[in-house]
């Protein structure tokens, strides 16, 4: 199966997970990356908030990376029974690395794929991957027995309203033109994005309602130009 990620963390703590859970791009919107990993790691966040009890942490919670742990050592810590907890919860970054290797009998990857077709009832394997490669065996693996859950980088409309739903948990609000400001001085990297919310909403104080004097004075203009505008301005003759 395959979602979007905010459908995805919509589901978490609502219903039952499925044993394997892949994290990696999408298509994106036009002019937009195919990878956000800010969302990624809040969907990572809520689950372990959900299924890892903070106390039993140290002993029902693994993170592994993928260029440092083969996928047997990975499997081999995912079938094992988890000590006074219902879960076992294992995180793998950068999975890529798994994705360029081969899966026959005798491939490094074999127990990781015998585990994804098959996991028990106790393990949560997530996987984070920021680039897939949809003809091996492991994404096949994944979408047929698992979840593969796309993470791009939001439209326009759906970024604003992120940053709108970012400003409200801080109890202010953000006018059009606020939002207008950051999107063009921050960019769309979501990370930077929230810091600079962060530091905007500092800044006014008790003010409730963000302006764009606000947002000029403590957010810093770092947004990247993309490739697709650098093209752009390519094909109007726009040398600045």
């Amino acid at each position: 199966m395959i979602l979007k990620i905010n459908e995805f963390t919509g589901m978490i703590g609502r219903e039952a997970l499925s044993g394997t859970i892949l994290f990696g791009p999408g298509k994106p919107p036009f002019g937009k990356d195919d990878f956000e990993p800010f969302l990624v790691e809040r969907a990572l966040e809520k689950i372990i908030n959900t299924y890892v009890d903070p106390s039993l942490r140290d002993f029902a919670y693994s993170v592994f990376y993928a260029e440092e742990t083969s996928p047997g050592a990975v499997a081999e810590e995912a079938l094992t029974a988890p000590f006074l907890a219902e879960k076992r919860v294992i995180l793998v970054r950068n999975v890529h690395v798994y994705m360029a290797m081969g899966s026959g009998k005798r491939s490094p990857l074999a127990p990781l794929l015998t585990f994804v077709e098959n996991p028990p009832e106790h393990a949560l394997l997530l996987l984070v991957s920021p680039s897939v490669n949809k003809i091996k065996q492991l994404y096949k693996a994944c979408v047929k027995s698992g979840l593969v859950v796309e993470s791009p980088q939001l439209d326009n409309a759906s970024y604003g309203a992120w940053i709108r739903d970012q400003v409200a948990e801080k109890d202010k609000k953000i006018n059009p033109g606020g939002v207008a400001l950051l999107m063009d001085r921050v960019g769309f990297k979501m990370d930077e994005m929230y810091n600079a919310i962060t530091m905007v909403c500092n800044f006014a104080g008790d003010t409730k309602v963000i302006n764009e004097d606000h947002v000029r004075a403590a957010s810093g203009d770092v947004a990247e130009a993309s490739v697709w505008a650098m093209a752009d301005a390519i094909a109007a003759s726009n040398p600045a």
